[in-house]
């Protein structure tokens, strides 16, 4: 990797264009100096560790592989303690250890993970009591707290995210190549899950079938290093163009621009105007991007995206990562794909179930049904298999813990539940048992596909 002046005429061509949901930063002279600060820190992923990530996804888009993206709504400063990046390590590696068995299948994991620090709203400013303040666009920005002071956007933060991001990346790789992801280790916690959670039961059968199949491979004194070990990569929104481009660098291998922030990064439904900053900046690097596509997106919009940012028609490349809600799914996602596909590129679909079925509880709390993400899931498999096209992968808001966010699930959570650990910052995700359940459930649609 090298850093020098060029990256300045690649990777900002972004600026003079319009560039949706940026801080509104009070002191310019204050975020220059922390830009070039950043410019010359080391970087948090590497440009070979990219191009597998967009090998691996090429293999999901031939229809040869499933990818499982899943992590925090935001994550926060507080919150990169070793416990909390573990719990949703090990959430994620046991829902690819049961996806991987049930739909004979290679997983490609991906965290929304050292990186996700930034949030569009819908709003710029939130008024409480008659007081109005900028609103919370996430730890990256701003704080959380109802005060001018905290509230204020403070390009400090952009260096904190940084170093925030290097923690989490450093025990991320710590945990999967030194044992703690090892396919019995993680097998054992799906046993464990199966006999103590409520809706374990359902899928005892399934993790008996993975039992004789370990020991099976166990008697035979097979004991491969894949066991040992797990490929796993960082994705998060790249939102904030300030910090993405002053993350961007030349390879020295191929003289190409890397975000090299985390291995993929993706654009906002609210920032994919086809004019704007964004896919402009996506278009010059050479990571694997993500486009959230909403209801509103029309079949002409995904052709031009296709055409800004996968114009060699690359498999792996450009990952659409559709988010219609439960009741829109089955009515806008066909077209999309049958135009997308009869275009002759091989994009990766993607269902992210989360974000088109939030609802306001009359509590107050901002949730979401399991059984509306489920419903999501189904009508994105549905649709694929009528069309014979190779539903992709799920991209899932979860944490390991054992919160109160999301209603329904198997270990059933109702709405006058919700306040006793309703801790997210923004969206509501699913806990543990949620996530676990979504994944034998997917496992099984995946099988009948």
């Amino acid at each position: 990797m090298t850093v020098n002046a060029e990256i300045h005429a690649g990777g900002n061509t972004w600026r003079s264009l319009p560039a949706a949901q940026q801080p509104d930063w009070p002191d310019q002279e204050a975020l220059r100096d922390v830009i070039a600060e950043l410019e010359s820190y080391p970087p948090l992923v590497f440009a070979g560790e990219c191009d597998q990530l967009r090998q691996r996804l090429g293999a999901v888009a031939r229809g040869e592989a499933f990818l499982l993206q899943g992590g925090d709504c935001a994550e926060a400063f507080d919150a990169v303690g070793a416990d909390q990046i573990r719990n949703k390590l090990k959430t994620l590696l046991q829902m690819g250890a049961v996806l991987t068995y049930a739909g004979s299948v290679p997983v490609v994991k991906v965290g929304r993970i050292a990186g996700q620090y930034s949030k569009p709203r819908s709003k710029p400013t939130e008024t409480r009591d008659g007081v109005t303040l900028p609103t919370y666009r996430g730890d990256s920005v701003n704080g959380f707290a109802f005060t001018p002071e905290a509230r204020t956007p403070d390009p400090q933060r952009l260096k904190r995210m940084y170093q925030a991001s290097a923690s989490t990346l450093n025990l991320v790789r710590a945990f999967t190549t030194g044992g703690y992801a090892d396919l019995r280790q993680v097998h054992a916690w799906n046993q464990d899950f199966v006999k103590s959670s409520p809706s374990g039961q359902r899928y005892e059968q399934l993790a008996r079938e993975i039992d004789r199949a370990m020991n099976f491979m166990n008697a035979c004194g097979v004991d491969p290093e894949e066991f040992k070990t797990v490929e796993f990569y960082a994705s998060h929104e790249a939102l904030v163009l300030d910090y993405e481009s002053a993350l961007t660098r030349i390879d020295s291998r191929t003289g190409h621009l890397y975000d090299v922030s985390g291995h993929m990064v993706w654009i906002g439904e609210r920032t994919r105007q086809l004019d704007g900053a964004h896919i402009e900046f996506a278009s010059k690097i050479r990571n694997p991007i993500g486009v959230k596509l909403g209801p509103t997106t029309t079949p002409e919009d995904a052709l031009t995206l296709i055409e800004r940012l996968d114009p060699e028609r690359e498999p792996g490349r450009l990952t659409f990562i559709t988010r219609m809600g439960a009741d829109k799914i089955r009515e806008k996602l066909p077209t999309l794909v049958e135009k997308v596909t009869a275009s002759g590129a091989q994009v990766v679909w993607v269902c992210d179930p989360m974000h088109g079925n939030t609802f306001e509880a009359a509590s107050g709390h901002k949730t979401r049904r399991f059984d509306d993400v489920l419903d999501e899931v189904k009508g994105f498999f549905e649709v694929h298999k009528s069309l014979g096209t190779h539903p992709g992968g799920i991209h899932v808001e979860l944490t390991g813990d054992d919160v109160t966010e999301c209603v329904g699930g198997g270990d059933e959570i109702f709405v006058d539940d919700l306040h006793q650990r309703y801790e997210t910052a923004c969206d509501p995700r699913l806990n543990r048992s949620q996530s676990l359940d979504l994944a034998f459930l997917v496992a099984e649609m995946y099988r009948d596909q």
